[in-house]
């Protein structure tokens, strides 16, 4: 009977330790598990950005002449003189007729103006307009040719230069280049971050593009919207993108 009652303590002190270990190893797996929970809500937000330098590759150059006369026949016998002069100057300095395009003839009518300097009713005579515009791929002749083509005047046209348009034709390839670049910038400074404080970086929990700045070269403007830059031949494209990694 007291070898019985001596097997039926020992059981039950067997039991004891074994529910006290299942206890403790239940707690640290607990523990572990909350741990991982609440570090896996804990994320790091990055700004990530690319910069490229690039040179217009397609350019548009516009201008306008004009020519007045008296009589409207006279007006637009000046003015297809003065086509002429620009056709032939333009060719001159390189550029094919094919790819000179005229706009349609605009016409404006000059009254004369009274002693008090209000307008009447009287014609005086008529000023006829036309637009002439250039596309090409040599953007260094065309940006030469906008700051030239004013030497008409000495010929006797008088004419208007615009400031000519620069383009890049490859934006979009460029576009995913720099993405792709701004994601891995982005990356980094997330690491940084993290290893700063003895973590790592997991996966990516949110990202968004920011907008594309294109801007003259050098130039420190930025928009929220977004910049657009068609007035420098060499400009300086701009990617952004916003990640979140989770923290490990």
């Amino acid at each position: 009977m007291e070898n019985s009652g001596q097997n039926k303590r020992s059981n039950m002190t067997m039991l004891a330790v074994i529910l006290a270990a299942g206890f403790i190893i239940g707690s640290l797996i607990i523990s572990s598990t909350w741990k991982y929970v609440s570090r896996s809500n804990i994320t790091v937000n990055v700004t990530g950005s690319a910069s490229e330098n690039i040179v217009s590759d397609l350019a548009v150059w516009s201008g306008s002449f004009s020519a007045e006369a008296s009589t409207l026949r006279d007006a637009y016998a000046r003015l297809k003189e003065n086509n002429s002069k620009v056709t032939s100057y333009l060719v001159s300095k390189g550029f094919p007729t094919d790819k000179i395009v005229m706009s349609s003839i605009n016409t404006s009518t000059i009254y004369v103006n009274d002693n008090q300097g209000m307008q009447t009713n009287q014609i005086s005579g008529y000023r006829l307009y036309q637009d002439v515009s250039i596309e090409s791929n040599d953007v260094y002749k065309i940006d030469k040719l906008s700051r030239e083509v004013t030497e008409l005047i000495n010929d006797g046209v008088e004419i208007n230069s615009l400031t000519p348009q620069f383009l890049y034709t490859k934006l979009g390839d460029l576009k995913i280049k720099m993405i792709g670049q701004a994601a891995q910038d982005a990356k980094e400074r997330a690491q940084q971050i993290a290893e700063s404080t003895g973590n790592d970086i997991g996966e990516v929990r949110s990202s968004r593009m920011g907008v594309m700045q294109i801007t003259a070269k050098n130039s420190t403007e930025v928009s929220d919207y977004g910049m657009n830059n068609t007035s420098s031949l060499e400009k300086t494209v701009t990617s952004v993108v916003n990640v979140s990694f989770s923290i490990e």
